[in-house]
């Protein structure tokens, strides 16, 4: 599953099913862009049975204040909808599989 794209109107339907990964990012952001290609591994390695969503914070700031986002890369762990698990800053690849196989 590639990743998608998310904004204000499509967060709620893309992260309702399932365990979903919601990076908080904005494109000036030097650890969001650090966290890029690591998403882009864990895509290929876990896309099967988890998706990953990205928000640009600076477009999207209505859904960014209802999760209280503060700083970024602020990463949400949804699953069917609800908020289970929160990261913030950047992490190795190792630690956000761990992250997302304890909600598996």
């Amino acid at each position: 599953m590639a990743i998608v794209n998310v904004t204000d109107q499509s967060f709620a339907a893309e992260t309702s099913e399932g365990v979903v990964l919601a990076d908080f990012w904005a494109p000036w952001c030097g650890p969001c862009k650090m966290i890029a290609p690591v998403l882009e591994e864990l895509d290929s390695e876990m896309g099967d049975k988890v998706k990953i969503a990205k928000l640009d914070v600076d477009e999207n700031q209505e859904t960014a204040g209802k999760y209280n986002v503060m700083s970024i890369p602020t990463l949400l762990v949804f699953k069917d909808g609800e908020v289970v698990d929160q990261v913030v800053g950047f992490q190795p690849k190792e630690a956000l599989a761990e992250l997302l196989n304890k909600h598996l």
